[in-house]
């Protein structure tokens, strides 16, 4: 089990969670009434992406029992690797105007890199980073040796 197919984000709003990823770029594909879908997948390169309602994937977890849902820093981060500098301030800037809160301008880190964070309209936290030596391969993953 060495592979990772999909990440879903449970969403408060669907609709509106919907609508801010298609404006930072993500395409998307609907499965049901687009004022109401029921689940959304983003047809990105690398791993899937997914729009879950949060009440549901929590019921999805343990229908008797779910995991409580709250506004708290669950630690996972999301990360978009860019190419550039200029991409980082770019995606950051992009993120803003559709309704993100950037959370760290952009600017040098610690590991030697350039980047900064933003958090969706759900509170998920995005780091967009750049580093000198990345290298992609044809799927524009990062290759991480």
């Amino acid at each position: 089990m060495n592979r990772l197919n999909i990440i879903t984000l449970g969403t408060k709003d669907i609709v509106k969670s919907h609508q801010f990823y298609k404006e930072l770029g993500f395409d998307t594909s609907i499965r049901g009434p687009e004022s109401n879908p029921a689940i959304i997948f983003f047809r990105n390169e690398g791993t899937r992406i997914a729009l879950y309602p949060l009440k549901e994937l929590a019921k999805d977890v343990n229908q008797d029992n779910p995991p409580a849902t709250s506004n708290g820093f669950s630690g996972i981060t999301l990360a978009y690797n860019a190419k550039s500098k200029e991409e980082v301030d770019k995606v950051i800037r992009k993120a803003e105007s559709a309704g993100a809160t950037i959370q760290k301008e952009p600017k040098k880190t610690d590991w030697g890199g350039y980047g900064g964070y933003f958090t969706d309209l759900d509170g998920y936290y995005w780091e967009v980073a750049f580093g000198e030596d990345w290298e992609f391969d044809e799927s524009n993953m990062l290759i991480i040796e």
